[in-house]
């Protein structure tokens, strides 16, 4: 009569796992995106900096939403600031 008292547990387990996964999974990446937007904030000329799609460069000059990149040979690239993904004394 009370052999199926002790399944109850298991589907709530079934049905929480998800939603903490879920908040995992958010308090994740909302950490990774304030610690990218303090990097990007703390950003000087003369920097080497990678950005988001893999180029190399040097901050040669940088503004409120603009960072001018010298890519070398004297090649200077105009990108938006968010497209810095990080330092390139972090690339491992």
């Amino acid at each position: 009569m009370f052999s199926g008292s002790g399944s109850g547990l298991g589907y709530l387990l079934i049905l929480a796992l998800p939603f903490l996964l879920l908040i995992f999974m958010m308090v994740t990446q909302r950490r990774r995106a304030q610690q990218t937007q303090a990097m990007q904030a703390s950003l000087s000329v003369g920097e080497e900096v990678v950005t988001t799609s893999g180029l190399y460069g040097t901050i040669v000059a940088i503004d409120d939403t603009t960072v001018t990149l010298d890519a070398g040979n004297g090649v200077q690239l105009r990108w938006d600031r968010r497209a810095i993904g990080m330092r390139a004394t972090e690339v491992v």
